[in-house]
């Protein structure tokens, strides 16, 4: 994780407490620094660009901080500020119009590495996994990784999707099935799926 952006978020959140005097969040200071890692690991996935990345969980964390109100003690912060970052990512994909940069690398993640292949071989098919991705339509990709590489509930990610807890169940089936299909054909297809 980059040390300056935790250092920002954390000036950041300590700045809005101390100009209010009294934290008017429902969630603490600590609770929200300790999504920040996942919070960039997502947006990182979305942006594949490490700058927007951090500028994308920066302005998470000043929207959050700005509506903290509307967050409902009790209920997932996690989630609320995944949605939170997904929904300014979207908004900012619509605005400039880059919608191929919708998702990242989801194949890079060090879980996926085994122990009994070389180096090499490891990043031939970590190269050919990340290139199957991005061959899925975005609501496929998006899906899997919450599911996958984020680990969510199906809840949690449909949440975050603004979708219902079946229809996050098929796009991460479909996403799997579409997948494993493309691992074991002897050709990649060049175009993503229209199908989600």
């Amino acid at each position: 994780m980059c040390h300056c952006l935790q250092k920002r978020g954390s000036v950041l959140i300590g700045n809005r407490q101390h100009s209010d005097n009294v934290a008017t969040t429902s969630f603490s200071r600590t609770e929200l620094l300790a999504l920040v890692p996942s919070l960039r690991a997502f947006s990182r996935f979305l942006a594949r660009d490490t700058a927007l990345a951090d500028d994308l969980v920066q302005e998470t964390l000043v929207r959050a901080l700005s509506k903290a109100e509307q967050f409902e003690p009790g209920t997932n912060l996690r989630a609320w500020l995944f949605s939170i970052l997904r929904n300014f990512f979207l908004e900012q994909t619509r605005r400039n119009t880059r919608e191929k940069e919708i998702l990242s690398d989801y194949a890079s993640s060090p879980d996926r590495v085994t122990q009994s292949r070389s180096p090499t071989q490891e990043r031939e098919t970590i190269r050919e996994l990340d290139h199957f991705l991005w061959t899925l339509s975005p609501l496929l990709r998006e899906a899997l990784v919450l599911i996958g590489a984020q680990e969510m509930s199906y809840e949690d990610a449909a949440m975050v999707c603004g979708v219902t807890v079946g229809t996050m169940k098929v796009r991460v089936s479909r996403a799997r099935a579409q997948l494993q299909a493309l691992l074991e054909a002897p050709d990649a297809p060049e175009e993503p799926s229209a199908a989600c």
